[in-house]
């Protein structure tokens, strides 16, 4: 593995604001040569990546932290080439910028572990055969049904359909496909440790 395929260690560049840890990500996703199936699912059109984590089932959108020598764009493709092996071109519309807590503090009432995540879309171009951080996350192609369900957080789910709606003006998608994701968001319940604020 070459040099600049090494993941990034520790945390000495690491950006902080107002005691949020600053965290930058992407949704990356594929255009699929069909954008429909045979019973007309408009959720078909596009499958979206997501990787794994040791011991866990359910799955997350590539991300980590925002270091001081490298833009938010820079960071976002940095981790996505780290934790799932893809490059792409990552999309200047921001999705949202989202304040959670990190795992290992989930249950901690004090604001250490809390993350200030931005998030963009990134259409993939290049999938790599290994990358650095491998060992410690899988990847997988699913669809946007599949995706909604695999979620670890309810705030990546909110980023998928701000990346969904962005990908509709720029492709011009259907109105009913928009409506039909809202209502699917709209029936998951977020779970009861986690908080969500969009800014």
């Amino acid at each position: 593995m070459s040099p600049e395929m090494h993941a990034r260690k520790g945390r000495h560049q690491q950006r902080y604001e107002n005691n949020f840890r600053l965290v930058s990500g992407c949704v990356p996703y594929r255009i699929k040569p069909s954008a429909q199936n045979q019973n007309g699912d408009s959720f078909d059109w596009l499958e979206v990546l997501m990787i794994s984590s040791a011991n866990r089932t359910d799955l997350v959108f590539p991300k980590g932290g925002w270091e001081n020598d490298e833009t938010l764009h820079e960071a976002a493709g940095r981790e996505a080439l780290e934790e799932a092996g893809v490059r792409g071109m990552i999309s200047e519309t921001l999705l949202g910028v989202w304040e959670f807590r990190s795992k290992r503090f989930q249950n901690n009432c004090s604001m250490e572990g809390s993350c200030r995540g931005y998030m963009f879309a990134m259409e993939v171009t290049e999938e790599l055969d290994s990358w650095p951080e491998q060992d410690e996350h899988k990847r997988r192609w699913v669809t946007v049904r599949e995706a909604l369900q695999l979620c670890r957080y309810e705030w990546m789910r909110e980023a998928l359909r701000a990346c969904l709606r962005v990908l509709s003006v720029k492709s011009s998608m259907s109105m009913p496909m928009i409506s039909e994701i809202s209502t699917m968001f709209h029936l998951m319940k977020p779970s009861s440790s986690e908080q969500m604020v969009v800014l």
